[in-house]
């Protein structure tokens, strides 16, 4: 933790990349195979939209600024936890389509997201 807290830059490049990893996944991977996850095509591309917007956004948080980074820190975290809520949600609306593996890798994500957001929070603290 302190190695974050001393260059908290680290996180837009974790966060940056995890983002990208979720967008592949979920726009090409989980898409491909959506028979095996159940879910629809149209909800995977939007799930995969949105971390494409956070790679931007972490992108430009890196490169401002270090006096800048809690306000990024925060405002990454919050969109993080925004995205997981919405994950849930449409895994719900889709209750009746979405497999056990759907699940499974939504229930993943969201856990990896979390963590990720409370530890950019409590980084953001101690800035």
């Amino acid at each position: 933790m302190n190695t974050l807290i001393s260059n908290p830059k680290k996180l837009f490049i974790i966060d940056g990349a995890g983002a990208l990893l979720s967008a592949f996944l979920l726009g090409v991977v989980l898409v491909r195979f959506q028979n095996i996850f159940g879910i629809p095509a149209s909800t995977l591309y939007i799930l995969a939209a949105i971390p494409c917007f956070f790679a931007v956004y972490d992108l430009y948080a890196y490169f401002t600024k270090k006096e800048n980074a809690k306000t990024f820190l925060k405002g990454i975290a919050l969109m993080n936890l925004l995205y997981c809520c919405l994950s849930i949600g449409f895994a719900f609306y889709h209750l009746s389509e979405i497999t056990l593996l759907g699940w499974l890798y939504i229930l993943v994500e969201v856990a990896i997201v979390t963590i990720l957001a409370t530890i950019e929070f409590k980084v953001a603290n101690r800035l």
